[in-house]
């Protein structure tokens, strides 16, 4: 026995007062997963971090906001870094970096799809990093997805490096 599931309008999601804000992808809507203490650490360690240079490197960091990837797609990263500003309340245009922080219950196929819709949307750099193992991956549009051996997270155009020794220091 299948259960169907009823689809919500663009309108409908985006006037909803959900308790914890979900991903709205082509008519569904998708409760994240919630982190625990250690994703919630990384988080604020990697948000402050880019926060603290904002000035210096003309950015603006959003934490956990919604973005309109397409037309019927709102992907919330854990992060996201613009370069300059923007008065957009619900983001259309693509941010420079996108960081997911997993958490344990992630299903790698779900952030997957998280990441391909912001290489989809114009995204330059999605960072992903496992709290628990440590382990840190980096997807571009040109290189795909791979892990990143040497514990430095970078940018091109604007350079940013972040070292994760620094962040779990």
């Amino acid at each position: 026995m299948s259960t169907a599931r009823a689809l919500v309008s663009v309108e409908e999601y985006l006037s909803a007062d959900y308790e914890v804000d979900c991903d709205y992808v082509d008519g569904e809507v998708l409760e994240r997963n919630m982190g625990d203490r250690d994703h919630a650490w990384l988080q604020m360690a990697i948000g402050s971090y880019f926060f603290s240079r904002r000035k210096e490197w003309n950015i603006t960091v959003l934490p956990e906001i919604r973005i309109r990837v397409s037309p019927t797609r709102f992907r919330i990263p854990d992060i996201a870094v613009l370069l300059g500003d923007t008065e957009e309340k619900i983001p259309t245009k693509p941010p420079f970096l996108c960081i997911e922080i997993l958490s344990p219950d992630d299903r790698w196929s779900r952030v997957e799809g998280r990441i391909n819709d912001f290489l989809k949307m114009g995204v330059r750099y999605v960072w992903v990093i496992d709290p628990e193992s440590r382990q840190i991956y980096m997807a571009t549009p040109q290189d795909g997805l791979r892990e990143i051996k040497d514990g430095v997270l970078r940018t091109e155009n604007p350079e940013f490096r972040v070292p994760l020794s620094e962040l779990f220091a």
